[in-house]
């Protein structure tokens, strides 16, 4: 399985232990605020926002709470005014990673994601160094135990999906992010729900790491996404099967 694959599936995983604490909604709620300004408050017409709205879905938050950032966004509530900013560098072993923020300060951003990038053996490079390396997708990750490869290919491509591939007991299926909403909604009507949903930046080509190349570039992508202002990390680093299973041994 892909890099990103592992990462997402992590990822997920966290993001379960982080909701429980409220932890994620504060992210959550700066990606919609941000998609609500840039595409208005439309979930029909923003795709980004439905991603946004569909990722809070999925963490259990509060509907109120998602109403009141599609506010802030439109301009209806008083809100902080988070910018955009994309940090590119390399982690250990010379992954590249892609680290989306949204910031209300930028001054104090910026130290903070290159003193973490430092920590981890890495460093934070010049706007451009990696981005030629990753496209934009939408990720979706399904249980193998929901259904089969043939029909859930049928359902994806149908939708305007990729690819649809299977690793181990995971179905992963890429699609342009045009058609992210429209292979969410084939999967909602066939009742097959994703365990990872989301907007990514994936890896053109990965570089496969052994175990100990493994663990450092997970923690620094663990560090990099406990951080307040950090949306969402990518790199292009591949773990083999036998790898990632002592790993999770450990």
């Amino acid at each position: 399985m892909s890099g990103h694959s592992h990462w997402a599936g992590i990822k997920h995983k966290k993001a379960l232990v982080d909701a429980k604490r409220g932890k994620l909604w504060s992210k959550l709620s700066k990606a919609i605020i941000v998609a609500a300004k840039m595409g208005g408050g439309d979930l029909d017409m923003n795709i980004r926002l439905r991603a946004a709205v569909d990722a809070a879905k999925a963490v259990s938050m509060p509907k109120d709470n998602i109403a009141r950032a599609i506010k802030k966004g439109t301009g209806d509530l008083e809100g902080s005014i988070f910018e955009e900013v994309v940090y590119e560098g390399y982690g250990p072993c010379g992954v590249a990673v892609m680290c989306e923020v949204l910031t209300d300060n930028r001054n104090r951003t910026a130290p903070e994601i290159r003193k973490i990038f430092e920590l981890a053996d890495g460093k934070l490079g010049a706007t451009g160094c990696v981005a030629w390396m990753f496209g934009k997708k939408g990720l979706l990750i399904v249980s193998a135990d929901k259904t089969d490869e043939d029909s859930l290919m049928e359902i994806c491509l149908d939708a305007g999906a990729d690819d649809v591939r299977r690793d181990g007991d995971k179905f992963e299926i890429v699609c342009p992010p045009e058609a992210h909403p429209a292979v969410v909604q084939a999967l909602a009507d066939a009742k097959i729900e994703p365990e990872v949903n989301e907007l990514s930046l994936l890896p053109n080509n990965t570089v496969d790491l052994d175990a100990d190349a493994a663990r450092k570039v997970l923690k620094l992508m663990e560090s990099l996404d406990d951080h307040d202002d950090v949306q969402s990390v990518s790199s292009n680093f591949n773990i083999p099967d036998e790898v990632m299973a002592a790993l999770d041994d450990e």
